[in-house]
């Protein structure tokens, strides 16, 4: 006989939440293996001792984390979520009929615990990465990404400076015996188009927002997230954000110094990171050969590693011309380029090239030969070495296998695309939370292979070589009948 469900509400009801939930449901599991009590100790600055009952930090943290596992980026829906899902509530520890926090609340509490707090609960779990056999600390792999701001383009106004000289100086002009007048430069400037830059613009939504784009991309309001990723098993090591507008090599001794200090508390020391060209510079080669670290970064495409027609003597440092009138060219100064860089010039004597046949291809109308060089040299001139083995062309393909899926990963599976508050801070946290999530999410899937799985996973190899054989024999046999069968013998 075919049946027919109604549904018919009962006036009491009893049920326990713990029995609604299957014992391997992954929250249900996430409990078992995380402590986040130490969590109170380290939120109770933050507190004072009157008032109402704050929302229990360890709650908190535990719906941040169902946000960013799944992918919400809007507080709002992340409470319906939360209410919506009996294995959440189970995870935080709020019953059937009990109401979650207000969103807002979730939004002020972020603000009110300081980056701090999240950097320990990411060192929390990544020391249970370490305990797990899931970081060797040997490789690391640095790569960033454009991190959204919650603010628009549309909410650029300028800065509150004198920019328009000539009404600065028509100012004081008035009632003044001495007259101001524009420079040249100051009369470029005045006529030049009104664009869109970080140094004149600025959001009063979010004033750590900068301008920035991609080749190909549209301009938005970004922050930059910088990850450090071990190469074992793809486990984030360092997570954090800085401004849009700096390059990758300004925020390499940042991302790399948190990293450092990341594993230095799991006494796990660092011996290499890879990262590319955006992270070359003096400053960031420097920071490596002071920590001891063995770095494979290729070198801008401003570096040369020869000059053509000259050749660097070190011992002297001068360069010596290999054609014509073989000059010699001594160091003479150092400058500084519109970046604010400093660089070594070396000149040859006007004598000397005087006289010379190569003159107008070498120097054309000036009267010496001129060749500049970063103080940095030496640096630079290892790195080109390096990069030119075989191991760091292997390095490449490696950190491109690692940084870049992780994120991928980041961006579009785990909330660190947009980030949903305002300032530096705040997006520091954002990443922090994107980064620490997928180190959990990791973290519990990853099944240790022991001496047995390990003894079984080489006597499959082992079999299936040996099928492989059979199969080229039984063909080789055949291949040997069908020769024997045409054969006029």
């Amino acid at each position: 006989m075919q049946g027919k469900k109604t549904y018919t509400p009962k006036l009491m009801y009893q049920v326990h939440l713990d029995n609604l939930v299957p014992q391997d449901n992954f929250y249900r599991k996430l409990d078992q293996v995380l402590d986040m009590s130490f969590l109170y100790k380290e939120t109770a600055p933050y507190y004072g001792t009157e008032g109402q009952e704050s929302i229990d930090p360890v709650v908190f943290f535990k719906m941040c984390m169902v946000g960013y596992l799944n992918n919400i980026n809007s507080d709002r829906r992340l409470i319906e979520y939360c209410s919506n899902c009996l294995d959440v509530r189970l995870f935080m520890r709020y019953d059937i009929d009990e109401s979650l926090p207000w969103h807002s609340t979730i939004s002020r509490t972020r603000q009110l615990f300081g980056e701090e707090i999240f950097l320990n609960l990411f060192r929390k779990i990544l020391s249970l990465c370490v305990e797990k056999g899931m970081i060797r600390g040997k490789r690391q792999a640095i790569d960033s990404a454009f991190v959204k701001a919650n603010a628009s383009l549309d909410s650029l106004i300028e800065k509150e400076v004198i920019e328009d000289v000539k009404a600065y100086c028509d100012e004081l002009n008035e009632g003044s015996e001495y007259k101001l007048t524009l420079s040249k430069q100051e009369k470029k400037q005045e006529n030049k188009p009104r664009t869109t830059l970080n140094s004149i613009h600025y959001s009063p939504t979010d004033p750590d927002a900068r301008i920035s784009v991609k080749p190909g991309k549209a301009t938005h309001l970004n922050f930059f997230g910088q990850i450090a990723v071990d190469d074992s098993h793809h486990v984030i090591t360092g997570a954090m954000a800085d401004f849009a507008d700096k390059r990758d090599s300004q925020c390499l001794p940042g991302i790399l110094g948190q990293t450092i200090e990341n594993l230095k508390g799991n006494e796990i020391l660092i011996d290499q990171i890879v990262a590319d060209t955006g992270y070359s510079s003096a400053e960031a080669l420097r920071f490596c050969h002071q920590n001891n670290i063995n770095a494979y970064i290729p070198n801008t495409g401003r570096y040369k590693p020869t000059r053509e027609g000259f050749e660097y003597d070190p011992g002297n440092d001068r360069y010596l011309c290999t054609q014509g009138n073989k000059a010699i060219l001594l160091f003479k100064t150092i400058t500084a380029d519109k970046n604010g860089h400093f660089r070594k010039e070396y000149r040859s004597s006007a004598a000397n090239c005087s006289s010379c046949t190569l003159r107008s291809v070498c120097i054309g109308k000036n009267s010496s030969k001129k060749i500049t060089d970063t103080l940095d040299k030496s640096y630079y001139d290892q790195m080109h070495e390096k990069m030119q083995t075989r191991y760091a062309k292997k390095l490449s393909k490696i950190r491109k296998s690692t940084v870049e899926p992780v994120l991928g990963t980041l961006i579009n599976y785990m909330n660190m695309k947009r980030v949903n508050s305002r300032g530096i801070k705040q997006a520091s946290k954002h990443v922090l939370m994107a980064a620490l999530c997928y180190n959990l999410k990791k973290y519990m899937k990853f099944v240790r292979r022991t001496t047995e799985t390990i003894a079984l996973e080489q006597s499959m190899l082992a079999f299936k070589s040996l099928k492989r054989l059979e199969m080229l024999f039984y063909k080789e046999f055949e291949v040997l009948l069908v020769l024997n069968r045409f054969s006029p013998n």
